[in-house]
């Protein structure tokens, strides 16, 4: 009975650690592939490099990004991604309309 008591402190802790480090990890990698998956041509993104552009045809590892007023066309790949600008306008005004 001692030794199962002295072993409640590290139980506890595991749990409050699975809880509080793991488990939103694992929901914000879940989203974050989410909105790869829902990346579509003609919208806005942001890489990770702070680059904004539009998608302008998309493969299955990168896509071809339009970016300025000069339309310079390059190539990124869709791990690089880190904002839908499009994705995120329409939610935010779905929200604020609530």
């Amino acid at each position: 009975m001692e030794l199962a008591l002295s072993f409640l402190p590290l139980v506890l802790l595991v749990i409050m650690a699975y809880f509080m480090i793991i488990r939103p990890e694992k929901k914000r990698k879940e989203d974050y592939n989410a909105m790869l998956r829902s990346l579509e041509v003609n919208d806005e993104i942001v890489t990770k490099g702070g680059i904004v552009g539009k998608i302008i045809k998309i493969g299955e590892n990168d896509m071809i990004l339009e970016s300025g007023p000069d339309r310079v066309r390059f190539r990124v790949l869709r791990d690089a991604v880190y904002l839908n600008q499009t994705k995120a306008a329409l939610k935010a005004e779905t929200s604020a309309t609530k």
